[in-house]
């Protein structure tokens, strides 16, 4: 157990930190490809360790938090890859764990809804809603893309962003909400950390509204969007 919270707790700080790097970061250019690539492996690392820990501990909401995190970032990057003939079975995988995923994120809020306590192991339903109408969110962008066989411009790039910032946002809300407790008294001030949780929210909302209603597109997108070679993570 000490090994796997070391490992969470190494992989969460990089998670957080590259994620808010690479967000920042010129898109397409060095320092946000490589940050990319760390926040790819330490969300990787950050799921499933937590998943783990929550599987030992008996703490479902963060099981379903874990491998959110992990479908999210994964089908985030895979966005971006130059697709071939396993393509179709990746993207039938993924719509299979997607769908697992929301299905127990959902039996939980249900249960916990219906329950005298309200809560279980501190937390409420709505989060575990919210996951749900997340995950079910982007497994219709799983069977759209399976349909359409790959997307293209705008909406290529669109759904990477969606889904790499939703994985930074279940990160950052982890740490400065549910691991408040960790941080400090003198530094533990409040509408700052909720700031920093919801941030990642707040840029993918701008980064939509960016890719989508302005000209960045035309001018830097297209050339982000180009294919990857599979040893470039992002």
């Amino acid at each position: 157990m000490t090994f796997l919270l070391a490992i969470h707790i190494t992989a969460g700080s990089l998670a957080i930190i590259s994620g808010f790097t690479s967000i920042f970061a010129v898109k397409g250019l060095t320092l946000h490809r490589r940050s990319g690539a760390v926040f790819l492996y330490s969300m990787l690392g950050l799921g499933l360790s937590g998943a783990t820990i929550a599987v030992i501990r008996s703490q479902p909401a963060n099981i379903v938090g874990g491998l959110l995190a992990v479908y999210m970032v994964g089908t985030g990057v895979l966005t971006l890859r130059r697709r071939n003939k396993l393509s179709v079975w990746v993207d039938a995988v993924a719509v299979a764990i997607g769908i697992g995923v929301g299905y127990f994120s959902l039996t939980i809020g249900l249960r916990v809804l219906h329950s005298t306590s309200g809560n279980i192991n501190g937390v409420p339903p709505a989060p575990l809603f919210l996951f749900a109408g997340v995950t079910l969110l982007a497994v219709l962008g799983d069977l759209r893309m399976m349909i359409v066989r790959g997307l293209q411009g705008r909406h290529r790039l669109v759904r990477h962003l969606w889904r790499m910032s939703f994985s930074l946002f279940i990160a950052s809300g982890s740490f400065f909400i549910g691991q408040a407790k960790v941080i400090p008294k003198p530094v533990r001030i409040w509408p700052i950390l909720i700031t920093l949780a919801f941030l990642p929210l707040v840029l993918l909302i701008y980064w939509l509204v960016r890719v989508s209603l302005t000209q960045w597109y035309r001018r830097r997108g297209a050339a982000f969007v180009q294919p990857t070679p599979v040893r470039d993570p992002i």
